[in-house]
């Protein structure tokens, strides 16, 4: 691959503003546009920039493959264990409204936690296949 030093001087500018970028739409998804499936597209953007610029055998040893794998499994399980809890408080599947003592803040609590494991489970999905598809399978080469 060849390394060009302007691509890789501005994508070191760039990631940290996309990066918090998709912060800001994850935690903002609540009160206006955007949330977890949207920050998580461009939380893996970031992740996918760095891996056309400087290589998806750096990019997997930054971000790692199985940390990427955890981080999926980890944004379904916290979506599937609020489910789960508020059936554990009398409620239905995601009844958010039996995670606090008032239901206000029970729908804010529940989808605070569901649009986070959707963003992370997001984020981790669509950069791991981006880079199975670049590196065709040989992650563990």
């Amino acid at each position: 691959m060849r390394h060009n030093a302007v691509l890789r001087v501005v994508s070191k500018l760039l990631m940290p503003p996309i990066m918090l970028f998709a912060l800001y739409v994850q935690f903002h998804g609540d009160f206006g546009p955007g949330g977890g499936f949207q920050a998580g597209v461009i939380f893996a953007a970031a992740i996918i920039l760095f891996a056309l610029i400087w290589g998806p055998r750096d990019a997997l040893e930054l971000f790692g493959h199985r940390g990427l794998e955890r981080l999926a499994a980890a944004g379904v399980l916290l979506y599937g264990s609020v489910g789960v809890v508020t059936m554990l408080r009398g409620g239905n599947f995601l009844a958010y409204d039996f995670l606090a003592h008032d239901p206000h803040h029970g729908q804010h609590w529940g989808i605070f936690f569901v649009e986070l494991g959707v963003g992370l489970t997001v984020a981790a999905v669509m950069a791991l296949l981006f880079l199975l598809f670049v590196m065709r399978g040989r992650l563990h080469d």
